[in-house]
């Protein structure tokens, strides 16, 4: 048996993770070295620029664009965040109605272009309202992940020091993605009508979960301590069980499990010209993680 590993890794708080960081899991032949943190997405760049961790969660846009530019990083089949992104799209009431077939045209605010919330609403869009994502105006307030993804030719940036839903009311924007969720504003209203709804349409129709945020590890771990990160998702699956016992949604884990999910993020990644080719689920997993999961 090799010695035991201390992985250094980025999680955040979620039902699914917590069993986990409390020590409620027993482990065999790895520790987790958990970083203090926050909000996950705000330490992607680090995931992706800086190779820092072992083991961390990632957007699933994200780790696309990052396969795409060759990060030696590979993907776990376990997903930390997954939801519906139709409530995140939102407009000020008061400056008229706003419906999703009306964005051609029209100047849209987003965190950053290349986000997962970004790229899940903008197929839905797209493939359900006909908009043609080429004729809105993107407007982001941060660069993108991945340093060598260059955002098209329709996104500009807002000037320094501006805020989101400050330009959304003060109608500098015509709507905006809010992927923290909806400002308490009694003139913020979401631009597709009953989101909810539509939510559950679009799973009938696609049969799948809009996944937010998986697990990545180094690929060199991968290569030189398969039984570790064997380990790594084992523990996973019982925080995730244990977490389930109590109440907590559960989110898939399983390459089968996820297939249908990855399959529709990556023909939304690959119309919106993320990604440079459609890729195959199988193509996302090293070999010893389909002997595994």
């Amino acid at each position: 048996m090799a010695p035991s590993i201390k992985l250094h890794t980025l999680l955040a708080d979620y039902p699914v993770t917590l069993p986990l960081k409390r020590g409620d899991v027993p482990l065999q032949g790895i520790e987790f070295d958990f970083v203090p943190v926050g909000k996950a997405s705000g330490e992607f760049k680090r995931v992706v620029r800086d190779l820092e961790f072992d083991v961390a969660e990632l957007a699933i846009i994200t780790f696309l664009i990052a396969k795409a530019a060759g990060k030696p990083l590979a993907l776990l089949p376990a997903v930390m965040v997954g939801r519906f992104q139709h409530p995140f799209l939102i407009h000020d009431r008061s400056r008229g109605k706003l419906e999703p077939a009306d964005l051609g045209g029209r100047r849209v605010g987003i965190r950053s272009y290349s986000v997962t919330t970004g790229a899940w609403v903008r197929g839905i869009l797209a493939n359900d309202y006909g908009v043609d994502l080429d004729t809105v105006r993107w407007v982001t307030f941060e660069e993108p992940h991945v340093a060598e993804f260059h955002d098209p030719s329709n996104v500009e940036r807002a000037a320094p020091g501006k805020k989101m839903i400050d330009m959304l009311l003060a109608g500098e924007i015509d709507a905006a993605v809010a992927g923290d969720g909806l400002p308490a504003d009694d003139r913020i209203q979401t631009v597709i009508p009953d989101p909810q709804a539509a939510a559950r349409d679009w799973q009938a129709r696609h049969g799948a979960l809009q996944i937010n945020h998986m697990v990545v590890v180094r690929e060199s771990l991968m290569r030189e301590r398969p039984e570790a990160v064997r380990e790594v998702y084992r523990a996973l699956s019982e925080s995730r069980r244990q977490a389930v016992a109590a109440g907590a949604a559960d989110l898939p884990f399983g390459i089968e499990a996820n297939r249908r999910n990855l399959e529709v993020a990556i023909d939304y990644a690959f119309q919106q010209r993320l990604i440079p080719r459609r890729y195959t689920v199988d193509e996302l997993f090293l070999d010893p993680v389909r002997d595994f999961a």
